[in-house]
Formats: C-alpha cells, structure tokens, sequence
C-alpha cells in the first residue's frame, strides 16, 4: 500500500484509544503544546480556520477556545473523524465545527478560503510533504497564518538519549498494549526520526510559499512549533 493507505488504516484501526493514549504517552504535556500552537493565531484573522489531519478533532476544539469563530476539520480517517464528530456533540459545538474527510494534498477549497491553516502531529504523516503544504498555502488567504505542531528530536545531553529510549522502547510496548496494534506506535518514532526538521523544514516551507517562517522548540525539544504566512 501507499503511505497515505497505510496511514488511514492505521489511524482507523486506533481511533477509539487514541486520546487516551495521546494523553497518556506526552504525560499530558500535549494539552500545553495545542495551547501554545494556539496562540500563534491571536492578534490576526481568525474567523475561518482548517485544521488539517484533525484527527480526534482536540486541536480544532482548542482552536475555538482562542477566538476563532469556525473551524473545518478535514482527516483522511473515518474513525478518527467519528470521534471528533461526537466530542462537537457532545460539547454543543456542531454549529462552529465540522468536521469532514479530506486529504491534505487535495484540498476541496477555493484558493484563499481560510484565515489560517492548522495542522497538529500530522505533516510527518503526508505522503507527498511538499504537494501538502502547497495545498494549504494555496487555500490560505493572502497575509494568513499557517502553525504546525509536530514531534521532533532533543539535540542536547541528557534529553537527547533519554528520548531515544523512550521513543524506542517504551512508547511502542504500552502503545501496543493499550490499543492493540504495536505496529501504530512502532511507526511514530520511526516517522518522526525520518522527518525533515528544523531548518530543513523551514526550507521547505519557503519553498511552498510561505514567508516569515519560524521554529520554536518546545519542552527541550521534542516537540517544534512552526509558524508562516502567506
């Protein structure tokens, strides 16, 4: 299978412990990083935003919680959306969420459609990264923001080796037996270990379209906070 295949059906197949273990494996640390992302969007237009590889829909509802008016969540997971369809439920939300299927690398927008684009533990995932982030550039309306939180590597002594441990051994043992499928969070390390960082994926974003691009290290570097404009 392709690699977009292989991601949906991986993402399928653990929607339905997917927060719990989320939660569980960042220690609740994840809960700061969306905050944080979040805040990247005050202060500019947030009437509009997509938020890209929703997944569970915990970003998009974050989103909400910072002023913005509406948000389209768009994933290429059935079950993933599933649940982010019942949080807006259950949470009265449905008339400022939806939530619907979408791949990242073509996008059923109109160019300039959003005010910011989202995408939360998710680019790594794009089989083609750059066709990705020139769709969201390309439904970005001109001066609006896009913020991408994703995983990276510690550089320094400890952190570093204590990561690769973690991420080696730990994360895909207790993720395998809490959802069942080892081979899902043997994959997260292994995507997150090949992914272009830092510099290199400020270079791709450039290279998409984006201006003032930025990187912001969080919690001594495991996760990164990228920022641009269109």
């Amino acid at each position: 299978m392709a690699k977009k295949e292989k991601v949906q059906e991986m993402f399928n197949g653990i929607a339905p412990k997917y927060d719990l273990l989320n939660h569980l494996l960042s220690m609740g640390i994840d809960k700061s990083w969306r905050r944080k992302a979040m805040r990247e969007l005050e202060g500019g237009r947030r009437g509009t935003v997509l938020d890209i590889a929703c997944g569970t829909g915990d970003f998009s509802i974050e989103a909400l919680r910072h002023g913005v008016e509406r948000v389209v969540g768009a994933d290429i997971s059935e079950n993933m959306l599933a649940v982010a369809r019942e949080k807006a439920r259950e949470k009265g939300l449905e008339d400022r969420l939806e939530f619907r299927y979408g791949d990242s690398e073509n996008l059923d927008f109109e160019d300039g459609t959003f005010d910011a684009v989202t995408v939360a533990f998710g680019v790594r995932n794009f089989e083609h990264l750059e066709r990705g982030l020139a769709e969201m550039c390309r439904v970005l309306r001109p001066g609006g923001k896009v913020v991408v939180l994703e995983f990276s590597t510690p550089e320094r002594f400890p952190m570093k080796q204590l990561y690769r441990f973690y991420f080696k051994q730990i994360l895909p043992r207790v993720g395998g037996l809490v959802s069942g499928d080892r081979k899902a969070y043997e994959y997260l390390p292994a995507s997150v270990f090949a992914f272009p960082q830092g510099d290199r994926f400020l270079q791709i974003m450039r290279s998409c379209g984006y201006r003032n691009v930025a990187q912001r290290r969080l919690t001594f570097g495991i996760a990164s906070l990228y920022t641009g404009e269109k």
